[in-house]
């Protein structure tokens, strides 16, 4: 099996910021707009449907991932995690919650619900799933189908051991304004790349707080996301 080059994403310079286009308006990210925009979704197209091409001796195989929003009173926050720096697979990447479909899953849905349950101890009790955004595939042939749910607050996190490094939220009205999406072009591998980014750092807490460096499969779901609400 061939192992996949490593790439430090956050040393690829940014080459275009997506300034000129409009911020999702917050009345359209409240629970009962999400609600009615997945009942009732217009038409309109997903713009990343995949990182461009397959790392080798990868078989293709489906997942889901779960966007995770939790709804307070002064707006919505999606859940994210960080995974751990040891791992085969997207180490030390800002991921959403999910996995791969197995054979008991008794659909999409249920293999979100199920993967961020064994990843961070989000209980389902909290979830109330809106709907299911296009499939992205990543270079490591996994075919990604991301499922949006609301949470309720008030939830206990249990992170699982040797996967999440750790859990945190980002305000929605920050990653649906383009002008937070960066882009990157980059050569790699012998082929020219572009990846999507949303760097993200929480000043409310302190100064000097962490930017966690959203990018790649996560940063191009979100944009898909943006699409969709802002169609």
């Amino acid at each position: 099996m061939v192992r996949p080059p490593i790439l430090n994403p956050q040393a690829v310079p940014c080459s275009s910021v997506d300034e000129h286009l409009p911020a999702v308006a917050l009345a359209q990210m409240m629970p009962e707009a999400l609600r009615e925009r997945f009942a009732n979704p217009p038409m309109w197209q997903a713009e990343l449907l995949g990182d461009g091409g397959l790392f080798p001796g990868r078989k293709p195989a489906d997942a889901a991932v779960l966007l995770p929003l939790v709804a307070y009173d002064d707006g919505l926050r999606l859940l994210l995690t960080r995974r751990t720096d040891h791992l085969r697979d997207h180490a030390g990447q800002v991921s959403l919650p999910g996995g791969r479909v197995e054979s008991q899953d008794a659909s999409l849905e249920a293999t979100a619900l199920r993967e961020t349950e064994e990843e961070i101890g989000l209980s389902r009790t909290f979830v109330e799933v809106l709907g299911r955004l296009p499939i992205y595939t990543t270079v490591t042939a996994y075919r990604v189908t991301p499922v949006v749910a609301l949470v309720k607050p008030g939830f206990e996190l249990k992170l699982q051991e040797g996967e999440v490094a750790e859990a945190f939220e980002v305000p929605l009205q920050f990653l649906m304004t383009p002008a937070h999406h960066r882009h990157h072009v980059f050569e790699f591998a012998g082929d020219r790349r572009q990846f999507l980014s949303m760097p993200w750092r929480n000043k409310e807490s302190a100064a000097d707080a962490q930017e966690y460096f959203i990018w790649g499969a996560t940063a191009a779901m979100l944009r898909n996301f943006y699409r969709f609400l802002s169609a």
